[in-house]
């Protein structure tokens, strides 16, 4: 599907159905015949998963639901078939370089010793002065790659705002949750995904921290996972 024709749509800016504000799920289902109308063949969809919005959502705290203000699940699924019947495909946003600081994988791994399988769902690091060949994205607000975490007594890495802990994905069970969340989406009947902030997954000491031969294998499995059970 190399030609496909997309529309980027951010829910929370499209068409507000209930006159709350805030463009919802409803009000996607209500506009798709325009989409269509538009000439384009695929809906991309900026994140609408609960967070605590600090980023627009790209700090995600639960990624299988669906942020209130946009409606429910069963919102999502009426305009995912929606879409379908009228020959629209919808693909998703998948953030899995980081999730918002409220996750409650940060906060479990925060709260559990060192070297436990749940810290490790993060990097971690008792010192700050690794991994310094590493570029800060955001320079105007971030003065290192690094955020101390009182609670942990560690520092985290992050290589977006602090509130954004990178995923670790040198530990298997973090691949393991996102085909988790992968097959959530792609069960319900999406039909594919965008990868955001993907040269960022893994980090090894002495390179920049991007698009390292790692960070190619772990999309190359995640490839793999939707070949073998998707078409």
């Amino acid at each position: 599907y190399r030609d496909a024709v997309i529309y980027q749509l951010n829910v929370k800016a499209f068409y507000d159905s209930n006159n709350d504000g805030y463009g919802d799920f409803k009000g996607v289902t209500a506009k798709l015949d325009y989409v269509k109308d538009l000439g384009v063949n695929t809906i991309w969809l900026m994140p609408f998963y609960p967070s605590p919005l600090r980023d627009d959502g790209y700090d995600i705290s639960d990624y299988e639901s669906v942020h209130p203000q946009y409606g429910t699940l069963e919102d999502f699924k009426e305009m995912l078939d929606a879409a379908h019947a009228r020959g629209l495909r919808v693909i998703t946003e998948l953030v899995i370089n980081h999730t918002s600081s409220e996750h409650p994988w940060f906060q479990r791994a925060r709260h559990a010793p060192p070297g436990s399988p749940e810290r490790d769902f993060y990097v971690w690091s008792d010192t700050d002065q690794i991994y310094q060949g590493t570029r800060i994205i955001f320079t105007d607000t971030e003065t290192s790659n690094w955020a101390w975490d009182p609670v942990a007594k560690q520092y985290y890495w992050h290589r977006f705002f602090s509130h954004q802990p990178d995923l670790n994905f040198d530990n298997p069970a973090v691949l393991e949750a996102v085909f988790k969340t992968m097959r959530f989406w792609l069960d319900m009947g999406v039909d594919g995904f965008r990868l955001d902030a993907i040269p960022y997954l893994v980090e090894r000491d002495g390179t920049s921290n991007e698009n390292l031969p790692e960070t190619h294998a772990v999309i190359k499995k995640l490839r793999a996972a939707i070949d073998a059970e998707y078409k």
